[in-house]
């Protein structure tokens, strides 16, 4: 079986990424024997053994952890000299893939997705969803959807959405334990613990006219995920810091109340982050545009309007 190079580096970033022969032959529509038989040929064309494989499983040799992380670059590579050869070609097309965190990705950006897919149906569109972020240029993704901070400095990034934190509680909490008047009384309450990544555990950070303070609270209740901390306050279980982006209904049904609202957290801002600008695709910016003119739309202006200065991205 002889085959060219880029198809043998497609098909071994297929194994890599589905962690199984059988599964990347049912992607490519091969037998499972003609997949063994392709990455037998392809380790001894290397010299080298790439896969570690036992009845159920794969694992990357170092040798393949090598191979697969140049080949995941030169595909890329790939991918944008065609691009740049065909820019003259005004209809997106070809393959996006597209990162984004678990919940926001399943239930906002996935259905963007999917409404993208009805307007340009030459594009083939792939999502992950990861709770970390990951390394856009060694994963091989076009474009990942991230709250907060810029992870990597070497990347760009463009804001979809202005998105501040605030304290929140359910209106039964602050009825029975009262209504906190400064940052030193919320040690005297029940706070929810939401985990993110590497973010010290319990601590909570602060701006108040310039000043930066620093905050450490207690609660009986902490989670890594943000949907279950946020049931846990509306369940009136404690104070939780939460987006506006996830609040607004909820203020404007009145199920949480904003707390100490002069006391200044930072910011969750949307964005959308990219290797490099420099030939980026027609389909990357075509996606980047829709995202930015979904968002520019007003969501929730009830809940939104009760956050004073709440604002689209620029």
């Amino acid at each position: 079986m002889k085959t060219e190079p880029t198809s043998d580096m497609q098909f071994f970033v297929l194994v890599a990424r589905h962690g199984s022969l059988s599964a990347a032959a049912r992607a490519i529509d091969l037998t499972p024997p003609a997949a063994t038989k392709r990455l037998a040929t392809l380790e001894s064309r290397l010299g080298v053994r790439l896969l570690n494989r036992t009845t159920r499983s794969v694992s990357l040799t170092s040798e393949g952890e090598t191979y697969l992380r140049h080949a995941t670059r030169i595909l890329a590579e790939i991918r944008e000299m065609e691009d740049a050869v065909s820019q003259a070609r005004a209809t997106p097309r070809g393959l996006l893939r597209v990162n984004a965190t678990l919940g926001f990705g399943r239930t906002t950006i996935a259905p963007l997705m999917s409404a993208f897919a009805l307007r340009y149906p030459e594009v083939e569109l792939q999502m992950d969803v990861t709770d970390r972020p990951i390394d856009l240029v060694e994963s091989g993704y076009d474009l990942a959807i991230r709250f907060g901070a810029l992870p990597d400095k070497r990347l760009n990034a463009r804001r979809i959405l202005s998105n501040r934190r605030f304290l929140c509680a359910s209106p039964g909490y602050l009825e029975r334990h009262g209504t906190p008047s400064s940052l030193a009384d919320l040690a005297q309450h029940r706070c929810i613990i939401h985990r993110q990544n590497d973010d010290a555990y319990g601590i909570w950070r602060f701006t108040y006219h310039d000043h930066s303070e620093v905050v450490k609270v207690h609660g009986m209740l902490s989670s890594n995920d943000g949907d279950i901390v946020l049931g846990w306050a509306l369940d009136g279980h404690g104070i939780l810091i939460r987006s506006e982006w996830d609040l607004a209904k909820y203020l404007d049904s009145g199920r949480l109340k904003i707390v100490l609202p002069e006391f200044t957290l930072p910011s969750a801002d949307l964005f959308v982050y990219y290797p490099s600008r420099r030939n980026q695709t027609i389909r990357a910016r075509a996606f980047i545009d829709f995202l930015v003119e979904h968002f520019r739309v007003p969501q929730n202006d009830g809940g939104r309007q009760r956050i004073a200065g709440a604002r689209p991205a620029d």
